[in-house]
């Protein structure tokens, strides 16, 4: 999985696999990979986010202490 594919546009690409997964029509095979997919894709978001809140946290650290100066 490239983490070149932006945030949204994998978080658009779970949901289309979750409605996928729900409609129930996939053979178990196809299930299993694209739920397989899923779970990258839902890894990706996570990794993606937890760098966001680690940036923010830093820049409101920064600020606070350009503050206290």
């Amino acid at each position: 999985m490239s983490k070149n594919i932006n945030f949204e546009q994998s978080l658009a690409n779970l949901e289309l696999i979750v409605k996928e997964l729900e409609k129930g029509e996939l053979s178990l095979e196809d299930s299993l990979k694209q739920f397989e997919k899923g779970i990258q894709l839902s890894r990706l978001c996570q990794d993606v986010l937890q760098q966001a809140e680690q940036k923010i946290e830093l820049l409101s650290a920064q600020n606070l202490q350009s503050q206290a100066t």
